[in-house]
């Protein structure tokens, strides 16, 4: 390497970073490798020469010490050139920038939306206040109608009292003056003992009003009393005010997915026979106990002027997880989450060993990672990250997707002597379905076969593009046997997630994901939870899936017992009712009866689902297996195993393991050691159990041997798919092939007593063997097809005879045969299926 000096631009300049004739020179070595070497270069001083006279040295001023060169030295450090540090650092500022700028676009178009929203929103309370206006005017205007036709009806109700009170007084008045004038007159012309007998009739009871005119009188006429009188007044201001109808109440009806008519009309106090008056004139005959739909008793409710509300079962899981942003001040830094993927046999987990300094991947069956496991790293800077360790094999797909939308980063792990793979490309899949940034770390760059940079161009076609090829993704060399380019991967998660800036509120409930789940024994179930949000405490109440706990422990990846974990911290957690399963969301409640209502829910709705759908799936198999002319034969298995996640990459490798003809049913599926239950359940269902790094207990043991169950043990997940695809291999029907071998012409046709027919033919094309098939083809049409019974050459029963020979053919239970018949020799051989 050499440089070009800025006062002589001819000269060469020592090879060097600083003025000072010292610097940094990188060393090719064989093998692809290369080493930094220190170089420095001293200058002769020459003392004097002699034969010649010593001029005296011009003085120089000394010159000032060259600044250390800041740039040049952190490139040092880091093993790079100044150029090529530069050139890493205008990245960065240029990654940087185009982030702000993203950031500033997207703030942008965030208030844009937010103004919109702000006008539609003012638009709309305008509409609404406006609408409302009118409604208090219209209600104004009826009320004071009303109260004009109140005060109108008051005015000439009165009257009309009046006037029927006039009517009665002077009719009173006018009988009363008539029997007074007759008994005046009576009187005068000598009535008086008639009188008398008149006074002893007037011991019956009187009716009516008694006045004092018809006292006197002694009229026993009925007269109209006073309430009466005060009835019709009542029933004529009702008729002024319109008939006496009430004014209706808008009342708040709730309405669930299904409500009785009876029940419809209570919440509407209404009578019922209203109710179903109002449904026979829309056509709909209904007794009082029928049920509605939520919709039909919307119309219903909003037709006699109520207020609805809808509500769903489903309600009851409102508010179950906040969606709701926390504010910016009770924001808070937190660790990322990184997940660990790759295809399988790359060194995912030998990896994190180097990274943890520990030694997980020898305690593992096979040397395969069969379920997630997640650890809590502190790198030598400080900085603390939380890792996901996903499975490798194709059965994990699952899993692999659980992590990649869990986590914040993804470490892509590549063995560089391998290439990507099938799950590679899955894993880069899974990444960015999630939206998560990707980092390549490229593994077993101490191996002959490394080559990095094919690893990189293989990449380019999954549009992973790194930085050495002008791309965003970081790339970083590995070596997890060697314990080699570490410390360049953990700077780089560092640099990740300090451009992510990730932060959480600790100080709410707390929420996240189940990681994994199993049963232990002697602790129950225990569930691996990642906090996202919030503090988990010891004593929480919190609900994942379809089970329920009170937090009674918590303890990280050590062992080590936790009283409170905040967000990007996994635990695991002791106290549920049940093995959630991985993937579920989790949060915290308030109370015990909240959780038990959320659960009851999710149960009572897996229970719908699970009958309704192998229902319709069976009827459509059964529809198809007709047309086909097919049956499918079903092998049933029992699974478990030890976690969760197990259980579901074996259900469904299992269930797809087979084909048209036959296929593996999982008829239950759990988490934990076998029991008597499931011993009990695989006899009754003449299944055999696989059990996955579970064992059972004694009782069930000895219950399997009595009743002759079989139980199959397997620690790695490929010896179990493989002993699964062997048997339903097994259950396939062999296949037919059939060879041709020859044709014969038929010359003479021989009746032979005791034996019957016997053709007399010529090999015409191939040869005929013994017991072969046959086809008797006559005017080019297949009339027969059979076996071949005898096969003689003149007296003597042959194994088989060529073209060009002439033998005698007879045919097993089949005697029409005719002079210048065709017969079509051919064997049949049967061959094993394979399900591929």
């Amino acid at each position: 390497m050499s440089d070009t000096n800025d006062k002589n631009p001819g000269a060469r300049k020592p090879l060097s970073l600083k003025k000072s004739g010292s610097g940094v020179v990188r060393q090719n070595i064989s093998g692809g490798r290369s080493k930094s070497v220190v170089v420095e270069k001293k200058k002769r001083r020459l003392i004097g020469v002699p034969g010649k006279s010593e001029k005296p040295a011009p003085v120089k001023k000394p010159k000032p010490e060259a600044p250390v060169d800041e740039v040049a030295e952190k490139a040092r450090k880091l093993g790079l050139s100044k150029s090529e540090y530069v050139k890493r650092q205008q990245a960065l500022d240029s990654a940087a920038a185009e982030q702000s700028k993203r950031e500033a676009l997207r703030q942008a178009e965030e208030d844009e939306r937010q103004r919109r929203m702000d006008e539609e929103r003012k638009a709309l309370v305008a509409k609404k206040k406006a609408e409302e206006e009118a409604e208090l005017r219209r209600i104004a205007e009826e009320e004071a109608e009303q109260k004009r036709q109140e005060a109108e009806a008051a005015r000439r109700a009165p009257t009309a009292a009046q006037k029927i009170l006039a009517e009665d007084e002077e009719k009173d008045e006018r009988t009363a003056l008539e029997k007074a004038g007759g008994r005046i007159k009576k009187q005068r012309t000598g009535g008086g003992p008639k009188a008398k007998s008149g006074s002893k009739s007037s011991d019956r009871r009187r009716k009516g009003k008694l006045t004092i005119v018809s006292a006197l009188s002694g009229d026993d006429e009925r007269q109209r009393s006073l309430a009466s009188l005060k009835r019709a007044r009542e029933r004529e201001k009702e008729r002024q005010r319109g008939g006496g109808d009430k004014l209706k109440v808008a009342r708040d009806v709730t309405i669930p997915e299904v409500i009785t008519v009876g029940e419809l009309a209570n919440r509407m106090a209404e009578r019922t026979s209203d109710v179903i008056k109002y449904l026979m004139k829309q056509g709909t005959m209904a007794k009082v106990n029928d049920p509605l739909d939520a919709d039909t008793a919307q119309l219903i409710a909003e037709d006699f002027g109520h207020v609805v509300k809808r509500v769903a079962e489903a309600d009851v899981e409102d508010d179950f997880i906040s969606v709701s942003p926390d504010d910016e001040g009770s924001l808070k830094s937190r660790a990322p989450v990184v997940a660990i993927m790759g295809h399988v046999d790359h060194g995912k987990t030998s990896l994190l060993d180097a990274l943890r300094s520990t030694d997980v991947a020898s305690g593992e069956a096979g040397g395969i990672t069969q379920h997630i496991g997640a650890y809590n790293l502190k790198l030598k800077s400080g900085d603390t990250i939380t890792v996901l360790d996903t499975p490798g094999h194709a059965a994990f797909s699952a899993m692999r997707s659980r992590g990649a939308e869990a986590v914040d980063i993804v470490i892509l792990v590549v063995a560089a002597d391998d290439g990507v793979k099938p799950q590679t490309i899955e894993s880069i899949k899974h990444a960015k379905a999630a939206g998560v940034p990707i980092i390549v770390a490229v593994n077993k760059m101490d191996t002959y076969e490394a080559d990095a940079r094919k690893i990189e161009t293989e990449l380019l076609q999954y549009e992973i593009i790194t930085e050495s090829m002008s791309g965003e993704t970081q790339s970083v060399h590995v070596s997890a046997l060697k314990k080699t380019g570490l410390d360049d991967l953990a700077d780089a998660i560092s640099l990740q997630a300090e451009l992510m800036d990730l932060k959480a509120n600790p100080d709410r409930n707390a929420d996240g994901l189940v990681i994994e789940s199993k049963i232990e024994k002697g602790r129950g179930p225990v569930a691996t939870l990642l906090v996202k949000r919030g503090t988990l405490k010891r004593g929480d109440i919190v609900v994942a899936g379809q089970y329920w706990g009170k937090v009674k422990a918590m303890m990280d990846e050590r062992n080590a017992q936790l009283k409170a974990a905040g967000p990007s911290v996994p635990v695991a957690v002791m106290g549920f009712d049940g093995a959630a399963a991985p993937g579920e969301p989790f949060a915290v409640v308030d109370s015990e009866a909240k959780a038990r209502e959320i659960t009851e829910y999710r149960v009572r709705k897996a229970k719908q689902d699970a009958v309704s759908k192998p229902t319709a799936m069976a009827s459509m198999e059964q529809m198809m297996a007709k047309l086909k002319g097919k049956e499918v034969s079903e092998m049933p298995v029992l699974v478990k195993a030890d976690v969760q996640g197990s259980v579901e990459a074996i259900k469904s490798s299992v269930e797809g393991a087979g084909n048209d003809e036959v296929k593996a049913r999982v008829i239950h599926g759990g988490v934990g050691a076998i029991s008597e239950s499931d011993v009990m359940l695989a006899k009754s269902s003449q299944a055999p159990i696989l059990a996955f790094n579970v064992r059972p207990n004694r009782q069930a043991k000895d219950l399997a041997e009595k009743e002759g169950v079989e139980i199959r043990y397997y620690s790695i997940i490929y010896a179990l798919l493989d002993d699964v695809k062997g048997v339903l291999q097994g259950m396939l029907q062999p296949e037919r092939r059939e060879t041709f071998i020859g044709y014969a012409e038929i010359l003479e046709v021989f009746n032979i007593s005791k034996v019957g027919k016997v053709a007399g033919c010529r090999i015409t094309e191939g040869r005929v063997e013994r017991a072969c098939g046959v086809r008797l083809l006559r005017d080019n049409v297949v009339i027969h097809e059979g076996m071949l019974r005898t096969l003689k050459r003149f007296k003597d029963e042959v194994d088989k005879v060529q073209a060009g020979m002439e033998c005698g053919m007879a045919f097993e239970k089949y005697e029409d045969i005719r002079k210048g018949d065709q017969i079509e020799c051919f064997t049949v051989e049967y061959v094993d299926r394979t399900l591929d």
